[in-house]
């Protein structure tokens, strides 16, 4: 048992919505089920914490930066809290449910109070902290969409559609022209249109209609289910951009909530191996549908047995405003997602130029998302050393915005040029991806115009250890010729723990994903390059259990790192440095891929 103020504090806020959610599933259940004892359960908790809320004191104990609730810390907590269990009352009114004057005094005395602190908390947000664009706005303006709509004031939600941070207003500054919620996190998109969703939800109940609505750049809710079809894995798995996390039981929820409204509203297709994966990880062994988000949203005049729909094939797309690129062949298992975008404010982590790989089986390469916030772990999975990308003296990179030089896609293959001149002072990064029907080409150079030559480091973090006979495993003592790697004050040292054939131009290792399914990869090691295994922490579902990291290393100015990823064997290099070209040979057939300094990779 753990005890303390911070567990119990913890405890109660998984209580308090524990609760909420068992109002609207028992609301849920009358209104399918005319079952009154249903209705008086949910009847009941409504109640109650409406006769509690105005006994609870603005919180003391909440930081300064907070936005402060009564039942919660946090306002924001407060608000998610609120819909939950004001959408719980809606339904129950609308199906008769009856409330005496008594409980009717109670509840309306809650909502004058949430409607209060949500009122002055937006005014905070959007005039004194100019942040109108922050998240917590589309939630304090979900909140108050429920209060109106619980209390039938047509007038106030409509105003609230059109105020400054409203709904619309939120739209057209939250999320950017390509349809992705501003911060860059999935996560984040996520719990953002939710919330428009629920805003949406009580606005019909008033008689107006926004599911069709535009932000002034053409931003929709629409527009933000594509982009989700659009950059989940071919299992329906959300990658953890920036903060998130990778899975966790309240996420997976929130999920099925957005994408079963999705396929209700839109018939968004794409939505549903995302929606198969979400009830694979609340508990269906086959992915069906089941459980609250299926009883209040789930079409039956769509899809009702996701596991029965096929995937349909997707291409490359660019988000060139919000800043990532993922590639795909229709012939290729392999595809590819990067981050070159805007770093994500308070949300963002220091990782551009981050690759995930992805098999149709599954993502061999994540990006790792992020532990709970309260973990001593979270500094880790923010840093540019826990992601696939460069580092340099075994710093982490500068918050910055990349930038794509040149993105490309045709029947043969898409390319994709990303580029980095402010992760670190004198740095010039530049990671080029050349996905074809065979095979994945990443090719990654730096340019340092420091006086002082530094370690330039490429790290690759798979979900499965490298298998190769050129790896020979090294001893943890060992620390006097490969010292620990050094991240953060707060952190553990990192031990190498193997090193491939130092004499070796070509280094050949797979990747065993399940049975009968694998990704090889042959790495080009160069003139005073080495390659390494390292002992990293884990991935952010279970820390504790340690993944075996890729380190492709060298000191100077300049550095090229030459990787290629295939579903098959006998893949091999033949670099001519005086060309800067290379022959790629594969089952038998040569291509020859030249570098040019203005065009970038190009196949000859």
């Amino acid at each position: 048992m753990v005890r303390g103020a911070e567990y119990r504090g913890a405890w109660l806020v998984y209580k308090h919505q524990q609760l909420a959610r068992i109002a609207l599933g028992a609301a849920g259940v009358y209104a399918a089920l005319r079952d009154d004892a249903y209705a008086a359960l949910s009847k009941r908790l409504i109640v109650d914490y409406a006769a509690q809320f105005p006994v609870y004191p603005v919180h003391p104990e909440a930081q300064p930066w907070m936005l402060k609730g009564r039942a919660f810390h946090q306002a924001l907590t407060e608000s998610i809290w609120s819909t939950t269990l004001i959408r719980a009352y809606v339904l129950l009114v609308d199906e008769g449910v009856v409330f005496s004057s008594d409980e009717q005094q109670k509840v309306d005395v809650f909502l004058h109070l949430l409607e209060e602190s949500m009122r002055a908390y937006r005014g905070i947000l959007i005039h004194e902290r100019n942040n109108a664009e922050n998240n917590y706005t589309a939630w304090l303006n979900a909140s108050l969409a429920c209060v109106y709509a619980a209390r039938r004031e047509r007038h106030e939600l409509e105003a609230l559609v059109e105020a400054e941070g409203g709904f619309c207003h939120h739209l057209s500054i939250g999320v950017k022209p390509d349809q992705l919620e501003f911060e860059g996190s999935t996560y984040y998109h996520v719990f953002v249109l939710r919330a428009y969703l629920i805003f949406a939800e009580m606005a019909k109940r008033c008689g107006k209609d926004l599911y069709a609505s535009e932000g002034s750049l053409g931003q929709s809710m629409r527009g933000m289910m594509e982009a989700l079809a659009e950059l989940a894995d071919d299992h329906g798995v959300l990658p953890a951009l920036h903060d998130g996390p990778m899975e966790r039981l309240p996420y997976a929820r929130e999920i099925a909530e957005v994408a079963e409204q999705g396929l209700s509203h839109y018939a968004v297709e794409g939505l549903v191996p995302i929606l198969r994966e979400a009830y694979r990880q609340m508990g269906s062994a086959d992915g069906s549908r089941s459980g609250l988000e299926a009883l209040l949203y789930g079409s039956t005049t769509a899809i009702t047995n996701p596991s029965n729909v096929p995937a349909e094939p997707r291409g490359s797309k660019l988000w060139p405003a919000s800043g990532f690129v993922i590639g795909r062949h229709a012939s290729n298992p392999l595809s590819f997602l990067v981050d070159f975008g805007e770093h994500g404010g308070a949300h963002g982590h220091l990782d551009k130029l981050h690759l995930t790989l992805m098999h149709k089986d599954r993502t061999l390469s994540p990006d790792f998302g992020v532990v709970p916030y309260g973990s001593t772990l979270r500094p880790w999975f923010g840093e540019t050393t826990s992601h696939n990308t460069v580092s340099l003296g075994g710093k982490s990179q500068a918050e910055h915005t990349g930038r794509c030089v040149r993105f490309e896609q045709t029947e043969a293959s898409t390319y994709a040029w990303l580029q980095s001149d402010a992760a670190y002072e004198g740095g010039l990064l530049n990671r080029h991806l050349l996905l074809t029907s065979d095979w994945l080409l990443d090719w990654f150079e730096v340019t340092l115009t420091n006086e002082e030559d530094l370690s330039i480091e490429w790290w690759m973090h798979p979900v499965v250890a490298p298998q190769s006979k050129q790896l020979t495993e090294r001893s943890f003592a060992d620390t006097l010729q490969y010292p620990l790697i050094s991240i953060h004050e707060n952190l553990v040292d990192l031990p190498i723990v193997g090193r491939f054939a130092p004499e070796a131009l070509h280094v050949s290792m797979e990747y065993r994903l399940k049975e009968g399914s694998e990704i090889s990869q042959t790495a080009m090691v160069l003139p005073n390059q080495e390659l390494l295994t390292v002992q990293t922490t884990g991935h952010s579902i279970d820390p504790s259990i340690p993944l075996t990291a890729l380190l492709h290393r060298q000191m100077g100015k300049r550095a090229k790192f030459i990787h290629l990823y295939h579903v098959g064997t006998g893949a091999m290099f033949e670099y001519d440095p005086a060309e800067d070209r290379l022959g790629i040979t594969f089952e038998g057939r040569t291509t020859s891929v030249h570098m040019s300094p203005e065009q970038g990779l190009l196949m000859v």
